[in-house]
């Protein structure tokens, strides 16, 4: 049964998520800082013309009845990983529409889909396994940033520094090598921190108009004219990219 064989694989994710989650180190100082004052000082130094711009007035909220502070939290670090995601969608769009790995991606020792196809197209033609793959891997980083605590770091609503993601450290140990998400080479431990508040800024800027430019490129496949700028290259795309698994439920 595949929705017993899916439920099982993500089980066994969260297991392992929170079983090698260390505990909290209790001398640590939590201290709550991400306001709607804070949001209106950093709007300027992230865009001087636009400055700060809430038209849903989100940071006045209160999410889950957790306060100002929380909700601020969760706000800034949910943008900045939707960010880096669509950061990496866009480059991977770019790729795939260029160039495609030569060695087998399947059991059978064929390759993967042809450049020749859209990335949207790409996704539609690998087989629903590797989808939840995917998915599977997606939804462990997820549970990791949840609930693994490493190295004393709250929650992000709870504290900690917007955009931080908890090593994998403990994974390493116990499970399989794998690098941090953020730095894993160390470029950055000795840079001073007015270069690292910089790189914070031109990080949420990068992840703003990459968040654009994926969807310049989906809109521009999907309705023909739509993006003037790249109206000539476009391919249209008969699916609906907001339907990722469509075509595999019956």
């Amino acid at each position: 049964n595949k929705m017993k064989t899916t439920a099982a694989v993500l089980a066994t994710t969260f297991g392992i998520a929170s079983a090698f989650a260390p505990q909290i180190n209790n001398g640590v100082s939590i201290r709550l800082s991400e306001t709607k004052a804070d949001l209106e000082e950093m709007g300027p130094k992230l865009n001087p013309l636009v400055k700060y711009w809430d038209p849903l007035s989100l940071a006045e909220g209160d999410f889950y009845d957790m306060g100002e502070e929380a909700t601020v939290g969760w706000l800034r670090h949910s943008e900045i990983k939707h960010g880096r995601v669509a950061m990496a969608a866009f480059v991977g769009y770019i790729v795939q529409s260029n160039f495609i790995f030569p060695w087998p991606q399947h059991m059978d020792g064929t390759t993967g889909p042809s450049a020749d196809l859209l990335p949207e197209q790409q996704w539609d033609a690998i087989p629903e396994s590797a989808k939840w793959q995917i998915f599977t891997l997606i939804a462990f980083l997820e549970v990791w940033d949840e609930c693994s605590n490493t190295q004393g770091i709250p929650h992000y609503t709870k504290g900690r520094m917007p955009g931080q993601y908890p090593s994998l450290q403990p994974f390493r140990d116990n499970v399989h090598f794998a690098l941090d998400l953020y730095d894993p080479f160390g470029f950055s431990k000795n840079r001073s921190e007015e270069a690292k508040a910089r790189g914070r800024l031109a990080e949420v800027n990068n992840g703003r108009l990459a968040m654009l430019g994926i969807f310049g490129f989906l809109s521009a496949d999907k309705i023909e004219g739509s993006v003037p700028a790249i109206a000539g290259i476009a391919k249209h795309y008969d699916g609906n990219c907001m339907i990722p698994f469509e075509g595999n439920f019956h």
